[in-house]
């Protein structure tokens, strides 16, 4: 069967090198995200945390920040695994990625209301951002 140029493509061409290059980073950030929101619906689900759009005390927080943290270092050791070559800079590019998503959402909620948490929370975030992330990703290299 002919397989008219497509194995190129996809084994070792452009598509496949970029895939090499994207495809750690955002595996890493799917996870860190999917499991961050799949983690904050069921917290207020199962009524952990007070329904969405009201006013949560700054313990709860705390708990959201451990809990993210953790997900930051199974996205950069998602990350460190996956990335062939070069996983600690495929890590730091999504480290940074993180910072600046984190920096996103505190510039978008610092004065949006008390539901959106104590000042220190989104500081926190993007403080803890890069260096969870660069843990996993030692984690991983340390697996190799």
């Amino acid at each position: 069967m002919e397989d008219h140029g497509m194995s190129r493509i996809t084994e070792s061409g452009p598509v496949a090198a970029v895939l090499r290059r994207v495809g750690p980073v955002l595996a890493g950030l799917l996870t860190t995200v999917v499991l961050s929101v799949a983690t904050d619906a069921f917290m207020h689900a199962s009524g952990v945390f007070p329904p969405l759009g009201q006013p949560m005390p700054a313990a709860l927080f705390l708990l959201a920040l451990v809990y993210r943290s953790a997900f930051g270092v199974l996205g950069g050791f998602v990350t460190g695994r996956l990335a062939r070559r070069r996983p600690m800079r495929h890590v730091a590019v999504l480290a940074s990625i993180g910072v600046v998503l984190s920096a996103l959402g505190a510039i978008a909620t610092w004065d949006a209301g008390p539901e959106f948490g104590p000042k220190w929370y989104p500081l926190a975030v993007v403080l803890t951002a890069f260096p969870t992330t660069w843990w996993g990703g030692l984690l991983a290299a340390r697996r190799r």
